[in-house]
């Protein structure tokens, strides 16, 4: 016997099917809209452009070709459906179709946990930009247009295989007519203007947006895009990684076992990095270090001190230490790209060692202190009571834990969404160094087994900090708490001359706020009937008692009569309060 057809299954296929038309329909639409909006400029529009600002738009086959890019980017997204949402998964292969300025963005949204979701951000991590490498004609027409002079007359050699190629840039092996050997990273050609076209196109996506979403919504995805561009804009000007290796080797002059390629800044351009050819061992290959003679806790100890180094002392901190970026050459833990720093402020930095030290002590208090030094906004309606609470978690799940068992990311999240989560607002640098943070871990795990970051560190700011450097420590924060303290009398003694003017004008009233009561005056009102009724019933009980032993007339049966209706009397109140608070209980707790 068939099952009945009742049209259950058509009509299940046929919503399907019209989800679907009304998708296409959305994305069809879109694309008219934006196309007819750039149209109807005429011309001019408001453009990334590569210098930021108003410029003049594309025109002419620029036009075209930003047309046709946002047909492929609108036919990809509408090809993952992400009006039905996106997983980890999907939104990393989306970006990885969409071309190297979306793989771009995914890698750096991946340090960002307070935009996006950790299992995101996690996801996001396994992007990788390596694609098909530029052949050795692209690669020398590059160098040429790059240098006044002919490249002949500056370099000897260059190898023909690069060493890599990534998204923006490839690095080849050359020797220098000097005959220093070195490694040139040369921008692929256009790179930048394709990623000003791209992110022009979001920026128009996210404009579009605007009609259906709330303004705060976009108002949070347009910031995210100009922050993209802003780092796209400093990893495209090769100049910002030369200056940064130059001053990430001026930091760790002084430090024997710490390195980087030395930059050769007369021949850095903004599209070419020329800078030492530094050979080594690939820190992740623990196996190959081992054979070499090199002791692995001592690496990861050393590679910790030093990071806690730029973190604490220099402000200029590798904001990118995965496996990738450090070998171990010639008995230095050696950095070998440079490309994405960042900086923390001096008050920055007292802020982190004071968190450092209070997560090493297990104090809620200096961890919430430091904390509040981190916010960029108001932090006038935070409960601190609630603050601390939620910090006594954090300090009892992680203080104590060592790097076996630690796990940091999880730890630097729970900070993270516990800040938000009060209101406070923490500056990007911040959110970009707990990320570092976590890929670091992952890097020094195998290496120090059984030994804890936090003590590391914690002992790094100890072996550093002279006698003068505590004493001006000292001296900030007794100032910093002189000032607070000095505002704090100056605003009771404001508030006391305000006072006393009311109450001699009769004016004063005292408001009071009973947190969960709907009517604290009758709850007050029960409280002190409740307690006449004990003082009645307990007077009963001692003057009933005094008559009963005194023997006071009438009495019957060797009992006074008065007496015995006191305590009857009493026992019956006695009781009666008693009950009356237990059916009061029950009522709150249902």
């Amino acid at each position: 016997m068939g099952k009945p057809e009742d049209g259950t299954e058509e009509k299940k296929q046929g919503k399907m099917a019209s989800a679907a038309e009304y998708a296409a329909d959305v994305y069809d639409r879109m694309l008219h809209d934006l196309e007819e909006e750039e149209t109807e400029q005429d011309g001019y529009e408001e453009t990334i452009g590569l210098l930021g600002g108003r410029q003049k738009g594309y025109e002419g086959g620029s036009r075209k070709t930003r047309h046709k890019r946002m047909r492929e980017i609108l036919a990809i997204v509408r090809k993952y459906d992400i009006l039905h949402g996106l997983t980890p998964v999907t939104l990393r292969k989306m970006l990885e179709e969409l071309g190297p300025t979306y793989v771009k963005a995914g890698q750096i949204l991946s340090m960002r946990s307070e935009i996006l979701p950790e299992p995101f951000c996690r996801e996001l991590t396994k992007l990788r930009a390596d694609v098909e490498p530029m052949d050795r004609e692209t690669v020398l027409s590059t160098l040429r247009a790059e240098y006044s002079i002919p490249i002949e007359d500056i370099f000897d050699a260059i190898d023909d295989v690069p060493l890599g190629s990534a998204s923006i840039a490839q690095v080849h092996k050359a020797k220098l007519i000097t005959g220093e050997l070195v490694a040139i990273k040369v921008q692929r050609p256009h790179v930048q203007e394709t990623m000003a076209q791209d992110i022009d196109i979001m920026r128009r996506l996210a404009r579009y947006a605007q009609r259906f979403f709330p303004d705060t919504q976009i108002l949070d995805l347009r910031s995210v895009i100009e922050e993209l561009w802003h780092s796209f804009r400093e990893e495209t000007d090769f100049l910002v990684e030369a200056r940064n290796l130059d001053e990430f080797r001026r930091n760790n002059a002084d430090v024997k076992f710490i390195g980087c390629p030395k930059p050769y800044m007369k021949w850095c351009t903004r599209h070419v990095v020329v800078m030492d050819y530094v050979s080594g061992i690939p820190i992740s290959n623990t196996k190959r270090l081992v054979q070499d003679g090199y002791d692995l806790t001592e690496i990861g100890a050393k590679l910790i001190d030093n990071y806690a180094r730029q973190m604490l002392d220099d402000g200029f901190f590798h904001a990118d230490p995965h496996p990738g970026n450090i070998i171990i050459s010639g008995g230095k833990i050696t950095y070998i790209d440079l490309g994405i720093m960042g900086r923390l402020s001096s008050h920055d930095r007292a802020a982190l060692e004071e968190m450092v030290e209070a997560v090493a002590e297990r104090s809620s208090e200096r961890l919430k202190n430091g904390l509040l030094r981190f916010a960029i906004s108001g932090t006038e309606g935070i409960d601190h009571a609630q603050l601390l609470a939620d910090l006594d978690l954090i300090i009892d799940e992680y203080g104590t834990a060592d790097l076996h068992d630690l796990d940091i990311a999880a730890f630097v999240n729970s900070l993270i969404a516990m800040a938000r989560k009060a209101g406070i607002e923490l500056p990007g640098t911040v959110t970009m160094l707990a990320r570092s943070l976590v890929t670091l871990e992952g890097v020094v795990d195998e290496f120090l087994p059984g030994v804890s970051i936090i003590e590391i560190v914690k002992g790094h700011i100890k072996a550093h900090a002279s006698l003068s450097d505590v004493a001006k420590k000292e001296a900030k924060e007794y100032a910093r708490e002189l000032e607070s303290a000095s505002h704090g009398m100056l605003q009771a003694a404001s508030q006391a001359g305000l006072l006393t003017s009311m109450l001699t004008r009769g004016q004063l009233r005292m408001n009071f706020d009973f947190a969960n009561r709907t009517d604290p005056i009758g709850d007050l009102a029960a409280a002190a009937d409740r307690l006449t009724m004990g003082i009645v019933v307990a007077g009963l009980f001692i003057g009933s008692s005094v008559i009963y032993y005194a023997r006071i007339q009438p009495v019957i049966f060797g009992i006074p009569i008065i007496g015995f209706l006191g305590f009857m009397i009493a026992l019956f109140l006695g009781l009666w309060i008693v009950f009356s608070i237990i059916k009061e209980r029950k009522q709150k707790k249902r």
